[in-house]
């Protein structure tokens, strides 16, 4: 009898497939989202974007002022 047939990659395809949704369900759930009975997003939500954009320009401000044309790759 063979590891792999029909069944096992049925069972397989199944359990991924509620593994997967249930990943999303918590993913989603971990995110700050909204104050409860608004449209106001939350104080964590926002400061987490605010973050987010100021690494962003600062890696790519970094990365831009090391670009030296005299310099060898590598």
């Amino acid at each position: 009898m063979g590891i792999f047939n029909r069944r096992n990659a049925l069972l397989g395809w199944t359990a991924w497939q509620i593994g997967k949704r249930m990943m999303k369900q918590k993913a989603r759930d971990a995110v700050p989202g909204t104050v409860e009975g608004s449209r106001k997003p939350n104080l964590s939500a926002v400061f987490l974007g605010l973050a987010a954009v100021a690494g962003a320009l600062a890696f790519w401000w970094k990365r831009d002022s090391s670009d030296d044309p005299d310099r060898p790759l590598a």
